[in-house]
């Protein structure tokens, strides 16, 4: 059980740092602000669930065929660890360091409307190439997967438990799906505001919780460099 709960709370930890993206969630803001608003954000946020499972299971398929090993201490997850840490450093300071002019809108966030505008199937093609070129999602991604690998868990479990993170990255998408079903004339206007108020602090917001995964992943690192694999 201890294990298992521990295997839980990373997942949880690292689906929610890949599901934590103020472009994607901008752009569901603006498909539920929009036309047909259920059909095509429901299919974004389904295309979101898919194409991290499908990346986090390629990558365990590929850690499988190569036995790598991947309990504490080993050196494939302590570097891993160490990597990932440096490079969410490196973005959290980034964007806290960037200049935030008070009002004045991100250049990502001008895009979101010509993206939002898209036929469905290049939008979705284009949600999910962002995914696979995002360096720290694809980090957190390589996490997931290592801490499935260092379970050791039937193929049944390591499915089941697959199915949770990509529930869990899929669930700062699907809580304004779900609050726009449950009261459209009350939520769209709360949409529109949260819309705003994203594009002014999503960078801070991204800087914060990159550096909390920095923290979270330079500790483990630390700890699997004092804890050699036996």
């Amino acid at each position: 059980m201890p294990v298992t709960v521990g295997l839980w709370s990373e997942l949880v930890a690292y689906g929610l740092g890949v599901g934590f993206s103020p472009l994607h969630i901008g752009l569901i803001l603006l498909l539920l602000l929009g036309e047909h608003p259920l059909r095509r954000a429901g299919l974004l946020v389904l295309s979101w669930f898919a194409t991290t499972a499908l990346i986090v299971l390629l990558m365990l398929s590929l850690g499988h065929g190569l036995l790598l090993p991947m309990q504490q201490g080993s050196a494939h997850r302590t570097g891993l660890d160490l990597l990932a840490a440096g490079a969410l450093l490196a973005l959290g300071l980034s964007e806290l360091s960037s200049p935030n002019d008070e009002g004045e809108i991100p250049g990502w966030a001008k895009r979101l409307d010509r993206v939002a505008a898209q036929p469905l199937p290049l939008l979705i093609a284009i949600s999910s190439g962002l995914e696979l070129i995002s360096p720290d999602d694809l980090f957190l991604f390589a996490k997931a997967a290592s801490a499935l690998l260092a379970g050791q868990l039937q193929r049944t479990s390591e499915s089941l438990d697959l199915v949770l993170f990509g529930a869990v990255s899929s669930l700062w998408l699907a809580l304004p799906l779900l609050a726009l079903v449950l009261g459209r004339e009350r939520i769209l206007p709360l949409l529109a505001s949260g819309r705003n108020w994203l594009y002014r602090q999503g960078d801070r917001l991204v800087g914060v919780i990159s550096l909390a995964l920095a923290l979270y992943l330079g500790l483990q690192g630390i700890h699997g460099l004092q804890s050699p694999a036996g």
